[in-house]
């Protein structure tokens, strides 16, 4: 009996999707197939691979009015909010305009007797594990810098998220990448394991959980494959006493409940100066008041369920846990009606927390943030630091001076100032301690996916 993934939606628990799961040698056959195929897409020109690989963005760009409500029914975020096409765009025209001086080479010495050279060559097969939660825009920060390279890549998307993987090989294909070179792959853990331990892929990029990290890890050791992983996060914002509150509450709040709080830079602690510590609560509280828990496929909803009923229980059991030892929450239980016991969540905001509390240090991935008072910046630098993760810190202050000092003592990929929760493709995409390693966007994404080559040419004899 062939095996299968279901997809079972969070809207009502039924199962949406099911497609079958390849064979260990199925998939190793499509593999070989991505490597046969690879030298072949890279002796194109630069400029003819950058258009075949935009021309299939402006394809899945096409779909948008079908993936959205798709993008409902398996995630649960709300059709009101007309998915992730504006950012995918953004991100995929950057890394085309930058991709000849990324790639170019680097010209040590050109003379009449020698002719030195720093060249970037893909690395052959990249290997793309995109997550569920932004399911188009973070596989696309790899896909399209890799393909753009040269490589040939094989995407295995999340199980939540099967259909994102079929449209975005359905829109590669259509824009005329081969479809060897891009490959779509619905793939058990086994499988993924055998894979990278067999050695069949130049690179492997992965966005996932720690625990999904450490087993990838796991199957590359000793076969020295490289890997870029973005992991879990716990990220902090810091208001400071010259903030402009009703600026800090509005994006610090969205940050932390946008998606249903499953964004992988969301914001999922508040350290407020204490000047401003009461007002900003009260007016925080009003903001999630004023959110709409309900079906994502309506309009009038701004929030959906959470991906899964799982998902959902670790936020439940963490805000229980924070209760029992002494945390107060700010969101009655009446007040979001809409919220089941299962996938539907009501949002809640805590006060009175510490950082003996797992909500204040373990990864949440939801609707929930728990908001503490401090002293001033040393303070707050302190407890931001206090964490496994480091992906993103947001610090909400009048002067970009002091931001930029904050900024400096702190552990972390990205440092935003009055804002928070975005990716700029000028800039590196990392992380620091458990949130992972590598880079994508920006240049250096394009180097994640290659490899320095250099060439020693001597033109004479003696």
């Amino acid at each position: 009996m062939t095996a299968t993934i279901k997809l079972i939606s969070p809207v009502d628990g039924a199962v949406y999707v099911e497609r079958p799961v390849l064979t260990t040698d199925q998939a190793r056959a499509a593999a070989q197939r991505a490597r046969a195929a690879q030298p072949s897409w890279a002796a194109r020109p630069l400029a003819e691979r950058v258009a075949l690989v935009m021309a299939g963005v402006e394809a899945l760009i096409a779909m948008n009015d079908q993936i959205v409500p798709e993008l409902a029914r398996m995630m649960g975020r709300p059709v009101r909010y007309g998915g992730e096409m504006g950012g995918v765009r953004e991100r995929a025209e950057y890394m085309a305009g930058i991709a000849a001086q990324a790639l170019a080479p680097q010209v040590v010495e050109d003379s009449d007797r020698f002719r030195r050279e720093l060249h970037r060559a893909p690395v052959g097969v990249v290997f793309v594990i995109a997550p569920w939660n932004y399911p188009f825009l973070t596989a696309i920060n790899a896909v399209v810098p890799a393909l753009m390279a040269g490589n040939s890549v094989v995407l295995k998307h999340a199980s939540q998220t099967l259909l994102a993987g079929e449209r975005l090989a359905e829109a590669m294909h259509k824009g005329g990448v081969p479809e060897d070179v891009f490959q779509n792959l619905v793939l058990d853990h086994a499988t993924t394991e055998a894979l990278i331990r067999d050695r069949a892929f130049g690179f492997v990029n992965f966005t996932g959980s720690v625990g999904g990290g450490q087993a990838i890890e796991r199957a590359a050791a000793g076969g020295f494959t490289g890997t870029g992983l973005e992991l879990g996060g716990k990220d902090p914002g810091y208001v400071a006493e010259d903030a402009d509150l009703d600026a800090a509450v509005n994006g610090l709040m969205d940050g932390a409940m946008f998606n249903s709080g499953q964004c992988c830079c969301g914001i999922e602690r508040i350290y407020v100066h204490e000047s401003l510590y009461d007002d900003f609560i009260a007016k925080a509280t009003d903001w999630v008041r004023g959110l709409n828990l309900g079906d994502p496929t309506l309009a009038e909803t701004t929030m959906g369920p959470m991906a899964n009923t799982r998902f959902a229980r670790i936020v439940r059991d963490q805000v229980a846990e924070a209760l029992a030892q002494g945390a107060r929450p700010l969101i009655a239980q009446g007040d979001f009606p809409a919220d089941d016991g299962g996938a539907y969540l009501a949002p809640q905001v805590l006060v009175d927390v510490t950082h003996d509390m797992r909500v204040m240090r373990e990864e949440s991935f939801g609707p929930v943030v728990g908001i503490m008072k401090v002293t001033g910046d040393d303070q707050a630098v302190a407890l931001m630091n206090d964490s496994d993760y480091g992906l993103t810190a947001s610090i909400w202050t009048a002067d970009p001076d002091r931001a930029a000092d904050i900024g400096n003592r702190l552990d972390t990929g990205t440092v935003f100032m009055n804002r928070c929760d975005y990716l700029d493709p000028a800039l590196c995409w990392t992380g620091v301690k458990d949130t992972g390693r590598g880079a994508s966007l920006s240049a250096l994404g394009f180097h994640a996916v290659t490899r320095p080559k250099s060439f020693h040419l001597k033109k004479v004899t003696q």
